[in-house]
């Protein structure tokens, strides 16, 4: 354990010391957090290493910096981007997020499925795999998904452990590598029946993803329609 520890950056311990403290509600919102003098005379580091520390706290989205005013603890949203293809796992974890997953449902559909998106219709046939599950984010509810996986490339996807990361079982159980993914974005309000699953007593916006992933040219892995807690998420996108 000693040896795992010693290969740990200092910047990215003091990043999660501070990130911790917000959890834990020591650090409340609002609140300015120390800044690089106070983290130098606090750890015994330089100023380099305090200078990434609280880059990293930043970009990790749990805090903002005020220009002449100092670093303040943010509602930390989790900034999804809507250019690149990631994982909910990978994508809690680079927000300093602990993941989970709560199953909902899974079945083999009776027949296949299709959906528009972007103005194009997208069909993947029978056998298709619908799996229904609740995402969170420190065991906190964030996102509702919904999957449609085809079972011609992911055989016995039923028999899968399927609460962990399915870009994951993709990759490593089926040799499967992710090559696009088309998606549409909207926003919604919460209908009642969804605000149950988010433990939520009002409603509050919500990012609806409708979207199709393929594995190859022409060749449809999944679609998905899910929906995204406007409160927890933000979405950037990248224009050139």
């Amino acid at each position: 354990m000693a040896e795992t520890s010693q290969t740990i950056p200092k910047y990215h311990r003091i990043a999660q010391d501070m990130i911790q403290m917000i959890r834990e509600g020591n650090l409340e919102l609002g609140a300015r957090i120390p800044s690089e003098n106070e983290i130098i005379r606090t750890y015994g580091v330089s100023n380099t290493t305090a200078r990434k520390a609280l880059q990293e706290i930043e970009h990790a989205g749990w805090v903002v910096k005020v220009k002449g005013r100092g670093t303040f603890v943010e509602n930390n949203k989790v900034e999804r981007s809507a250019d690149k293809i990631l994982s909910f796992t990978r994508n809690m974890l680079q927000a300093g997020r602990k993941p989970s997953t709560r199953l909902l449902d899974a079945r083999v559909l009776a027949k296949g499925y299709s959906s528009t998106v972007n103005g194009r219709r997208y069909a993947i046939k029978h056998p298709v795999f619908k799996i229904h599950r609740l995402r969170l984010a420190d065991d906190l509810p964030v996102m509702l998904e919904v999957r449609y996986i085809s079972m011609a490339f992911c055989p016995a996807i039923d028999k899968k452990d399927l609460e962990g990361s399915l870009y994951e079982m993709y990759e490593k159980d089926y040799k499967l590598h992710l090559r696009e993914i088309n998606q549409m974005l909207s926003i919604v309000m919460l209908s009642a029946e969804v605000m149950e699953f988010f433990d939520l007593a009002e409603p509050v916006p919500a990012f609806r993803v409708e979207g199709v992933t393929f594995c190859g040219k022409g060749m449809i892995l999944e679609m998905e329609d899910s929906l995204y807690r406007g409160d927890q998420y933000r979405f950037a996108v990248k224009a050139t």
